[in-house]
């Protein structure tokens, strides 16, 4: 299985060792043409504004949106989160869109208020989660058939929408594989 890593900014060499730590090929994508043959898409953390254009720039937007709206899975984490979601509170930058949340970007304060915390996340199993959090978004609202998977002080920061999984959290940036295990049977 080869699974696409969007690779304009941030973290994305992280997620393609936590995809290869599972057996998997990850694949750096910079180019519309480079979506062919890959299982599935994950959309790294980094600045929104500046993915989202790139996107554009680069002409990636609407072909992964394209594929998207047919099912193809993709992942966000903190900024692929805010690309994901349909409403950006405060912004009009470009987005996917495809997800029925209602996200406010740098939600928890900036560089400086990072941190860490352990999730309860039920469709992990018992054990918490050990999520990073990085100038993170959170979903503020969501509508069905988006569903909450994780909260962190009655914000929303896991969501799945069918084909569509987001974290305000970087689970690419902990040993533990969880999250990409859960993409991985997304995919199947």
């Amino acid at each position: 299985m080869r699974i696409g890593v969007l690779a304009m900014q941030g973290a994305f060499r992280e997620h393609i060792q936590s995809l290869e730590a599972l057996g998997v090929q990850g694949v750096e994508i910079r180019h519309a043409n480079q979506l062919e043959g890959i299982a599935g898409l994950i959309i790294p953390g980094g600045e929104s504004t500046t993915i989202g254009k790139l996107m554009v720039e680069f002409n990636l937007l609407e072909p992964v949106r394209h594929l998207a709206e047919g099912g193809f899975p993709v992942f966000g984490t903190c900024a692929g989160m805010v690309l994901l979601a349909r409403d950006i509170i405060g912004s009009d930058q470009p987005r996917l869109g495809l997800m029925n949340a209602r996200v406010q970007r740098n939600a928890f304060g900036r560089q400086v208020d990072s941190f860490e915390v352990d999730l309860e996340i039920p469709v992990l199993g018992e054990e918490p989660f050990h999520a990073v959090f990085i100038r993170a978004p959170y979903i503020e609202e969501i509508e069905p058939p988006a569903e909450a998977l994780a909260t962190f002080k009655d914000k929303i920061v896991m969501v799945r929408q069918g084909n569509l999984l987001a974290t305000a959290f970087h689970p690419e940036l902990t040993k533990d594989l969880r999250v990409h295990s859960y993409f991985l049977k997304m995919i199947g």
